[in-house]
């Protein structure tokens, strides 16, 4: 068997361990260590290799904004912005026809600015706002199928750490890939609420209507999330001013929440024990799926797999829209099965050096931001895709009274919207290019 050969044998056998849920980290760990093996006719080379790649790995100065970014999420989620944030939204927009699910979505966009994780905004903002939802009369597919779907916007909504991890392996600008992915996010989130709007008047009795909040209540809730704002805006608008890195910028953030959670007196000593231990286990698992996927994709490099795709893509004259949308296409499916951060780590050493031998009309680096958000949009839909939607079980566990069939039906809408929101920035790339355009 040849070597290009064994490369695409690979995935077959890399989907067949995750489908015998064997951790996603430990099987390519385990097909790329026997692929490199088979490859090279000897262990001396994996060992060898292993010897050096975890401290490379490792050491890499910019991997440090990962758990500083999952800590930051942590002190969010115990200082009580999450209530904040939906408490405004709701006083702001909960009379309206499905106002509720509306507020929802945008508090789930502005935890998401100080998250950076999709499955802690579904699960953190799940146990703030379902239980209004259900209060209000909206339906079961209605309430939790927002909520799934509003979830997806802490990966895409700057800081996001899988937007950190794509801008590593394809060596991009992290701040300018921040830039690219914000007008993005924010229509994401419009996209959403239009979706409810539309959603609620052609069935009308899957939402009630919240009476109207006076304007003292609305303007006591905004005040209350002051310290949301002023975290977002230091975090986001220093790392985009230049005042200091992404790794900084990381740092002061989770400081910032770890303060605001202290004055709130949701961080207790214990609770302070709790965010670490849980930032440290939710950086291991990362962690150890980056390792895995280091020594995977080295036994692709040895096979020679990227590279023969690429030559065999730019000699086959195909248009390269057509190879964008099959790209894509295998993102919807990998998102049936996978998480996005596995989806990322596992495609895009073969997608991306595809990708950049086509040409559509942009400079190299244009098209890696822009083919960088495009692809975090699709993955983010794959955890809202039936079956296997990660967001749409973390959801529906929360309640037990609705089926999943419901939930499913509930989040369609919104993967509809997802799909028109891609296809306008593949035919506008401008709309993702604007901002870093505008300030580079």
């Amino acid at each position: 068997m040849s070597h290009l050969e064994l490369g695409l044998w690979s995935f077959p056998i890399l989907l067949g361990m995750i489908f015998l849920r064997i951790p996603i980290g430990l099987a390519m760990l385990m097909v790329g260590f026997f692929g490199t093996w088979l490859v090279t006719g000897s262990w001396i080379p994996i060992l060898a290799q292993m010897k050096s790649l975890t401290y490379d790995t490792f050491s890499n100065y910019s991997l440090s904004i990962v758990p500083l970014f999952l800590l930051m999420g942590q002190f969010a989620t115990r200082g009580g912005m999450s209530q904040a944030l939906f408490k405004a939204a709701e006083t702001w927009l909960g009379h309206r026809k499905g106002g509720v699910a509306m507020a929802a979505v945008g508090a789930c966009a502005g935890f998401g600015a100080i998250c950076g994780s999709s499955l802690a905004t579904a699960a953190t903002m799940g146990q703030v706002a379902l239980p209004e939802l259900r209060r209000y009369g909206y339906s079961g597919a209605l309430a939790t199928g927002c909520l799934a779907a509003g979830g997806t916007l802490g990966i895409l909504i700057p800081p996001s750490v899988v937007l950190v991890i794509y801008a590593i392996l394809t060596e991009q600008n992290i701040i300018k890939l921040f830039m690219a992915a914000m007008v993005p996010g924010v229509l994401a989130a419009l996209g959403y609420m239009l979706t409810i709007a539309v959603y609620v008047r052609l069935k009308p009795g899957s939402a009630g209507l919240r009476e109207r909040a006076g304007y003292g209540e609305r303007f006591t809730a905004i005040v209350a999330v002051w310290p949301v704002l002023v975290i977002f805006a230091v975090v986001i608008g220093g790392i985009y001013l230049g005042w200091f890195t992404p790794t900084e910028g990381a740092a002061v953030g989770a400081a910032g929440t770890g303060l605001v959670a202290l004055f709130n007196g949701g961080l207790s000593w214990r609770g302070l024990g709790e965010a670490i231990t849980g930032t440290a286990i939710s950086t291991g698992m990362i962690f150890f799926i980056v390792l895995g996927a280091a020594v995977y994709n080295g036994f692709l490099a040895f096979s020679q797999l990227p590279q023969e795709a690429a030559n065999t893509v730019a000699s086959m004259g195909v248009s390269p829209w057509l190879v964008l949308l099959v790209i894509l296409l295998c993102y919807l499916v990998f998102g049936c099965v996978m998480d996005s951060l596995s989806m990322i780590l596992l495609t895009i050493p073969i997608f991306f050096p595809i990708v950049s031998v086509l040409d559509f009309g942009l400079p190299a680096e244009e098209m890696a931001l822009w083919f960088g958000v495009i692809v975090l949009i699709v993955v983010e839909v794959g955890l809202i895709t039936p079956p296997v939607g990660m967001n749409l079980f973390v959801i529906n566990s929360m309640a037990p009274d609705v089926p999943l069939t419901r939930t499913y039906g509930g989040a369609l809408p919104f993967v509809l919207s997802d799909i028109i929101r891609v296809a306008i920035l593949i035919l506008f790339p401008t709309i993702t290019l604007g901002l870093v355009r505008l300030l580079y």
